[in-house]
């Protein structure tokens, strides 16, 4: 992989000058006003809209600017099993937000009856309106999930949280791989820590990522098999991995979310799940992304029913 990257010296890490220099080459390129909070205002009694924080990235400070949603069920019943979902982790992964939207449009009066829910939609705005993995801290918000950790959007979500992490059955990760990854983003992060990256193959089609101390295969299955009637499942490459990690069954790998501090570990649910959608890919198109994160959540739910 050549890790040449406009800002930085090859093998060496990042000081604050170089990380200032990258976040000042950054452009706003859609609206997070437009395209994620003005739905949300439009979803109706159903679900409660809850405001719980604002990111203060822009100078002068505006809390309007990139001001922080999640919702929760309207008819909230502590009996209820809770389902955590949530979207644009990391923002450029468009079909994360947009397809947790669609879910909120379109399915969940279905399950309402058997779970209360709490959704975020969109972790990262100015990552989703600058089409950026990191924040403009040059953190990882993903990799970020722990106390006190460095990144404002993983503090606002595990505060919101931690009052109902005892009611969790399941967490819903909304995200997605992309061909950037490889031509932006791994390089970035190889020239930010001073190191040298490989790329990996990108999965032409949708997986899940589990978590190594809570597989539940049974439940990452119901999850594939749901989404392959709107779109293509990855195949596992030569060595029967995906990106890296053993395929554990069709379209299914493992990760220890815990010691990376993922946004998917983070809860004590007993289902967890990271939904992963291929947009590059020449069989999908963007609302079939969408229709694949609805497909992923509406699979999981029927299993958990």
């Amino acid at each position: 992989m050549n890790n040449h990257y406009s800002i930085g010296q090859a093998g060496v890490a990042w000081g604050e000058d170089e990380r200032a220099r990258w976040f000042a080459s950054q452009q706003c390129k859609r609206s997070y006003q437009q395209e994620v909070l003005a739905k949300l205002y439009r979803l109706g009694h159903h679900l409660n809209l809850h405001y719980y924080g604002a990111l203060s990235y822009q100078a002068p400070y505006n809390e309007n600017r990139y001001p922080l949603f999640a919702l929760k069920s309207a008819n909230w019943r502590a009996a209820k099993p809770t389902i955590l979902i949530t979207g644009g982790v990391h923002g450029y992964e468009t079909s994360g937000v947009q397809g947790c939207i669609l879910f909120l449009q379109d399915e969940i009066k279905q399950y309402q009856e058997r779970f209360n829910f709490i959704i975020v939609p969109c972790v990262s705005p100015w990552g989703y309106e600058t089409i950026n993995r990191w924040n403009p801290l040059a953190i990882d918000p993903n990799r970020s999930f722990r106390l006190n950790g460095p990144s404002p959007e993983a503090n606002a979500v595990m505060r919101f949280v931690s009052p109902y992490q005892s009611q969790l059955l399941a967490h819903f990760d909304l995200h997605e791989t992309t061909d950037t990854d490889n031509t932006e983003f791994r390089p970035a992060l190889a020239a930010r820590d001073g190191v040298t990256h490989d790329n990996w193959d990108i999965p032409d089609g949708f997986y899940t990522v589990g978590d190594t101390s809570r597989s539940n295969i049974d439940f990452q299955r119901a999850i594939i098999d749901k989404v392959r009637s709107v779109t293509h499942i990855a195949p596992s490459d030569e060595n029967g991995q995906l990106i890296g990690s053993e395929v554990v069954s069709d379209g299914v790998i493992l990760y220890d979310k815990r010691a990376l501090f993922l946004c998917g570990g983070f809860t004590n649910a007993k289902f967890v799940t990271t939904t992963e959608v291929y947009p590059d890919s020449s069989r999908a198109t963007p609302e079939q992304c969408n229709e694949a994160q609805v497909a992923a959540l509406c699979g999981g739910l029927d299993f958990l029913s």
